[in-house]
């Protein structure tokens, strides 16, 4: 079959294969809205390899279609938890490829820019996540088909642990690595989807009972950059990076290298060994039949499964086992692992140009993760200078769903990123749900003078156990003065009303988690007029930080053009900087 070019290629509406003039909604919920279910009038919409009663399913192939008589398990669950089906979306065929450009349905443009892929395979349900069209999306992932278009449309992408969604109902890939996969514009809803939509289905072989931990990351946490990275000559990418590690330090962690050899070793298999039968096992008896109407380079991929004997696999299969145990150490020195989620963005000019090696980079740090049993969490983190957005993935073992949720949200938050391309800004971060919550028996305590860390009092937190959470700033409402007479210098914090004629800003602080059975002989350290109250963060979160009694404001140096307490200390022993 020719792939020809699809008059809908690069427009919205190729973002769709069937869109529902009316939203399919639950038997039990169609007369009135339940607003008691968790999903409740919630929108969302499932890529076309996942069965919808009633509706074709095609993977992108119309040869191969067939009409289910139920819903597949998900989108039975979904349903059932509240939320209205929209309709179902385009993916590269048989959700080979990561690209967005391999369907006969027309190639998915990137939300913020056209002429960019969207990334695939789940590509559109990506472009209708990040265009405001839905709430959330249904998308599937083996290689990375449902964390590279996240990254390349500044959206959330939940890649969960392998087992922990039901895939009955779904046209494998490679069945033994595939997974349900969720779209979000914010972490909490990928969060809200994923509890509602998990559980054991006996029906998929590949269902399993995961025990999710309950712990968050611990406070100072440690995570793992690749020792080697290939950006594939996009600066603005590498630079992005880089942002990404500095946030995360701010944020309390601590970069550790990790060998990156085995894991791209990992990834190599997919689709360079025998594993690659797999794919073709999933549907062999019509790709037997049907070769000729399955698009290049898809049906490449499959052809190249019939190659391999039940002995090559096997060989594979041990061989991957073995790439596992070798890497399986990293976790003693990491609590979380940062990898780009896609290296680069491509256009789809150049990506029709040379669809194999470009397809195969913007895999380069996804394709391990179901062959390694890894869960894992695209989030937004900052957009190019190009306005092309970039993300990061957070990579965890098996069950570390919402430890990685928790950090992801922390870490979206804190970009000030919108949500997709809809220019809305992200709603407050909300607990996640069976999760404890961060710091269970510590209380967070916002510092902004010479608590900070290498300031005059910071020993007074740190010997009491306390540990940095964060640097970040007062949301922009504050005032800093510099108190007369104080020694060691100390400023007053003052918030101000929204709209005062004066104006705020934001005011740089730490984040510090203090034992709960220390937090009364700090407080005894503190003197007047400074005392505990409220602070509000720039994300829009409250903590408990120190404040000032307004009347020794009277005649305080206001010094809040400098931003913070550090940068006015670093002024006074620089005048000419005032």
């Amino acid at each position: 079959m020719v792939h020809e070019e699809n008059p809908k290629s690069g427009s919205p509406e190729a973002a769709w294969i069937a869109r529902f003039a009316s939203p399919v909604a639950h038997a039990q919920a169609a007369g009135a809205l339940d607003f008691a279910l968790p999903l409740a009038g919630l929108r969302f919409a499932v890529k076309d390899n996942i069965d919808v009663a009633g509706v074709p399913t095609t993977a992108a192939c119309p040869a191969f279609e067939r009409l289910p008589a139920a819903h597949a398990a998900v989108v039975q669950r979904l349903l059932e938890a509240g939320a209205l089906l929209a309709g179902k979306t385009n993916l590269d065929q048989f959700a080979c490829g990561l690209n967005g450009t391999r369907s006969p349905y027309g190639e998915v443009p990137n939300a913020f820019d056209a002429r960019y892929v969207s990334g695939g395979s789940s590509s559109g349900s990506a472009y209708v996540v990040a265009s405001g069209e839905v709430d959330f999306a249904f998308g599937t992932d083996t290689a990375g088909s449902g964390r590279v278009p996240a990254g390349l449309n500044n959206i959330v992408g939940l890649k969960p642990s392998r087992g922990l969604l039901s895939a009955f109902g779904v046209v494998p890939a490679a069945q033994s690595a595939d997974c349900v996969s969720i779209f979000a514009r914010t972490v909490a809803t990928a969060v809200d989807v994923l509890l509602a939509a998990a559980g054991h289905d006996a029906r998929d072989p590949y269902s399993r009972d995961i025990d999710l931990r309950r712990e968050p990351l611990p406070a100072r946490f440690r995570f793992g950059v690749p020792d080697r990275l290939s950006f594939f000559g996009d600066a603005a990418a590498e630079q992005a990076f880089g942002e990404a590690v500095a946030r995360l330090l701010a944020m309390g962690g601590t970069p550790v290298t990790i060998a990156y050899a085995p894991l791209a070793e990992a990834a190599g298999m997919l689709y360079e060994s025998a594993l690659v039968a797999e794919r073709y096992a999933a549907v062999r008896e019509f790709f037997d039949a049907h070769a000729d109407d399955v698009i290049e380079p898809v049906r490449g991929i499959l052809e190249s499964g019939r190659r391999y004997d039940a002995a090559d696999v096997f060989e594979a299969q041990a061989r991957l086992r073995a790439i596992a145990q070798k890497v399986e150490p990293m976790w003693r020195d990491i609590d979380v692992l940062l990898v780009p989620t896609a290296p680069t963005h491509y256009t789809r000019e150049q990506m029709r140009a040379d669809p194999v090696v470009l397809n195969r980079n913007l895999g380069a740090y996804t394709n391990f993760v179901n062959l390694l049993d890894y869960a894992a969490l695209s989030v937004p983190s900052s957009l190019r200078a190009d306005g092309l957005p970039f993300g990061i993935t957070l990579i965890g073992p098996c069950g570390s769903d919402l430890a990685l949720a928790e950090l992801g949200q922390r870490y979206h938050h804190a970009t000030g990123l919108a949500q997709g391309a809809t220019g809305e800004p992200l709603p407050a971060p909300r607990a996640i749900p069976g999760l404890a919550a961060p710091g269970a028996g510590l209380l967070p305590i916002a510092v902004v003078g010479a608590h900070l860390s290498g300031m005059p009092l910071n020993g007074q937190l740190t010997e009491r156990g306390a540990t940095l959470l964060r640097a970040t700033t007062t949301s922009p409402f504050y005032r800093l003065h510099a108190l007369p007479g104080t020694v060691p210098p100390k400023p007053g914090l003052r918030r101000v009303a929204v709209g005062a004629d004066e104006g705020g800003a934001a005011i740089a602080l730490e984040v510090w988690a203090v034992p709960l059975a220390q937090v009364g002989s700090f407080l005894a350290l503190i003197p007047a007029p400074l005392g505990l109250g409220s602070v509000e963060l720039a994300d829009g979160s409250w903590v408990k930080g120190f404040i000032c009694e307004g009347h020794a404001l009277a005649g305080a140096q206001d010094v809040t053009h400098h931003g913070g307490w550090r940068a006015y200390v670093a002024s006074l022993a620089n005048p000419s900087s005032n």
